[in-house]
């Protein structure tokens, strides 16, 4: 596996763990049992996680501007 292929799975893992946290965070929202803490805390890592997913695919593909 070189580097760009290391790199497409990373993004794939880190893009399925972002839309995982959205389902988790729609469904903590809709039971109105609302733990401010942890809402924040999975919101805080999906941001993380974007942060990275856009480090990753600029490294994929640094030329091309989204």
């Amino acid at each position: 596996m070189n580097d760009k292929d290391h790199l497409i799975q990373k993004l794939t893992d880190y893009e399925q763990e972002h839309s995982d946290l959205d389902q988790i965070l729609i469904q903590l929202q809709e039971k109105h049992t609302v733990d401010f803490l942890q809402i924040q805390r999975l919101k805080k890592r999906k941001l993380i996680l974007k942060d990275k997913i856009i480090e990753i695919r600029n490294k994929i593909e640094p030329d091309i501007i989204a």
